[in-house]
């Protein structure tokens, strides 16, 4: 899985050619998150729910990236759904999500 999350936002030079480049969606302001829509085409030509949480602590800004299963015809929708679904992330698990696994 972190393959996955590395090559949907790291987006290096060896992209996978079922993944459509697209200009980032606006960020969305949120109980002092920051949430970015970052859904992309996946092969089966529907866009995936995927997005980037953000929060700013004194120690730097930390990132929390997600992807769900939920696919969509278009971006505007799945960039809706992921705005929808990050607010429910950040209701769930508030700064909790940003603690490191162990």
């Amino acid at each position: 899985m972190f393959s996955s999350l590395k090559a949907l936002f790291g987006r290096g030079a060896a992209k996978d050619p079922g993944i459509e480049d697209a200009a980032p969606a606006e960020a969305v302001e949120y109980k002092g998150f920051r949430i970015r829509p970052a859904p992309f085409k996946a092969k089966s030509g529907q866009f995936q729910t995927a997005g980037v949480i953000e929060k700013e602590f004194p120690s730097g800004l930390k990132r929390h990236e997600f992807i769900r299963a939920e696919t969509h015809p278009s971006r505007d929708e799945a960039e809706s759904f992921a705005i929808a679904k990050a607010k429910r992330i950040v209701d769930e698990q508030g700064d909790r999500m940003f603690r490191e696994p162990g």
